[in-house]
């Protein structure tokens, strides 16, 4: 697993990061539209979804691809890149859900996801929109891996690693991003905006901000 600004990733001479030697950028902060700024335009999403893709297929040659998709932000990710991968690939999608169990004064929060996935003896990649404080992802990661799968990786759209609350690097991810807000190719305030083919850091006109 590659960090940015660590090992394999880090500042080069023409402002662009690299990530396991695939080079990415960050947002401009000049660029805006009527709803905010705009984090990451169309077309820099397009280029930076097929550089994992081409990465992804160079590193499952040979193999069958597990893509397992986490709702709902993952969606429009998920489907741009398993598009351009080119390996043979079982798509699947699970939801994870959240309950809050108390013993006395202690409070518990756990996790649970559905439908049951049957990975056993395969290579799994968990592909998310957006990975914050790593709870969730690292929960599904050993989840995968108890179930028997041969290989476990992680694929994120965004990286928040300053929200980071334990330690995971994702395997493969498109772009950084420290905004307490972030709306658009996927991601939902918390519902609307989804369907935004941009990722900017204002909600939709009537939706409430989404963190």
């Amino acid at each position: 697993m590659v960090a940015a600004g660590k090992g394999a990733s880090g500042y080069n001479p023409t402002g662009f990061l690299t990530c396991g030697g695939i080079p990415f950028i960050v947002a401009s902060k000049n660029q805006s539209d009527s709803k905010g700024k705009v984090l990451f335009s169309e077309e820099q999403i397009r280029k930076r979804v097929a550089e994992l893709a081409r990465q992804i297929s160079k590193d499952y040659e040979g193999k069958t691809l597990y893509a397992v998709g986490v709702l709902e932000n993952s969606f429009i990710f998920m489907a741009d890149l398993v598009r351009a991968v080119d390996v043979p690939m079982v798509c699947q999608f699970m939801k994870p859900e959240f309950s809050e169990k108390k013993t006395g004064k202690i409070s518990t929060m756990e996790i649970k996801f559905s439908p049951e996935i049957h990975v056993k003896g395969q290579h799994v990649l968990l592909i998310e929109g957006l990975v914050q404080s790593g709870v969730t992802s690292e929960f599904l990661l050993r989840n995968l891996t108890g179930r028997g799968a041969a290989s476990v990786k992680l694929a994120t759209f965004l990286d928040k690693q300053s929200s980071r609350r334990l330690s995971l690097q994702p395997d493969y991810f498109a772009f950084l991003v420290d905004e307490s807000f972030v709306v658009g190719y996927g991601l939902g305030s918390p519902e609307m905006g989804r369907n935004l083919p941009y990722v900017t850091s204002a909600p939709p006109a009537g939706a409430p901000a989404a963190r």
